[in-house]
């Protein structure tokens, strides 16, 4: 694949900066259609970011004979949905994180991958940031010893959309997003800390709702334990109050700790008897960017590539296990 033409289905905010215009900064890609249901929003998309064709039906983008990869970004109760439909139309899928609302869907849609030969991407690009290839580094090399535990912590406000019952953010709709904002979060996190650990063996959970705002929880306790052997304790709390705000990650080994966070991008802190350093790699304008740059170099060179579609899918089968909605 010389030459990868994506079309987007759900061309929101997060297409504007997070992964738009990155798609058009990589030798060989460029954005040729964009898809939302408002036909209004849809040109006037196209129109600042120089798109050449729009439309307001996902299958006539999908069906587009000049489009040969399909990037959704609509909320993940239609991933599944538009991923299966674009594979079996023989292009390319790239998804936003979470993979889909549940792991059901998500086994549906590596079974599609696997039959069809078509790479199938979800949107976990934060293995590819500076920030958290340090981490990687860091750990690999052995500097905090041998690892023994880590620890999430997580705690914010309520969003002050989220008070507004008529009216809720689809983040907190478990029918459209999965769960709440722990399945728009800790997404991320489980992704980064089976990167870090290797594959998860086993979880446990237990949730809550706390401030009744929304049907979602708003309190998650979680233990995952990694083939490396590492187990993780977790906390998340999106019901927090006094303008509290915690987003940290400790690893502890036997000789020392390593400390950072996930979307806060505090200074890297590591901590030994020999080592007391700071770190705070640059992020990209956009950044999806590095993600975005290695997936279509992996098309352009390797007709093999198959996607992280199967680490995507064992994340959501974590936070499913953790909210009860299957069984470990």
């Amino acid at each position: 694949m010389l030459e990868v033409n994506w079309g987007i289905i759900g061309c929101g905010n997060v297409t504007e900066v997070k992964s738009g215009p990155a798609f058009g900064k990589i030798k060989g890609s460029r954005v040729v259609a964009v898809m939302r249901r408002d036909a209004s929003k849809a040109q006037d998309y196209a129109v600042r970011h120089n798109v050449s064709h729009w439309y307001d039906n996902a299958d006539d983008l999908i069906n587009d004979p000049g489009i040969n990869a399909v990037y959704i970004a609509t909320p993940p109760s239609s991933h599944a949905e538009y991923a299966i439909r674009a594979m079996e139309k023989g292009k390319v899928a790239y998804v936003e994180k979470p993979m889909a609302s549940n792991y059901t869907d998500c086994l549906r849609m590596c079974e599609v991958s696997r039959s069809t030969r078509q790479p199938l991407f979800v949107a976990y690009y934060r293995r590819f940031l500076p920030y958290f290839i340090n981490i990687k580094e860091i750990l690999s090399a052995g500097l905090l010893g041998d690892l023994l535990y880590a620890k999430i912590d997580f705690h914010i406000e309520p969003r002050p959309e989220d008070y507004n019952a008529s009216a809720l953010p689809w983040r907190v709709i478990p029918e459209i997003a999965g769960g709440g904002y722990f399945y728009d979060l800790a997404s991320h996190q489980l992704d980064l800390l089976e990167w870090f650990f290797g594959k998860p063996l086993s979880a446990s959970g237990k949730h809550y709702n706390k401030r009744k705002l929304y049907q979602a929880e708003d309190l998650v306790f979680g233990t995952i334990e990694y083939e490396s052997g590492i187990a993780v304790n977790a906390q998340w709390c999106f019901a927090a109050g006094n303008k509290e705000h915690t987003d940290v990650i400790r690893i502890f080994g036997t000789l020392g700790t390593l400390e950072f966070s996930t979307f806060d991008f505090t200074p890297i802190r590591i901590s030994t008897s020999t080592l007391n350093e700071e770190y705070l790699p640059a992020n990209p304008e956009n950044i999806q960017y590095w993600f975005i740059k290695n997936m279509i170099e992996e098309l352009q060179g390797n007709s093999s590539v198959m996607g992280n579609g199967e680490s995507a899918m064992r994340t959501n089968r974590i936070m499913d296990i953790i909210l009860g909605k299957i069984q470990s």
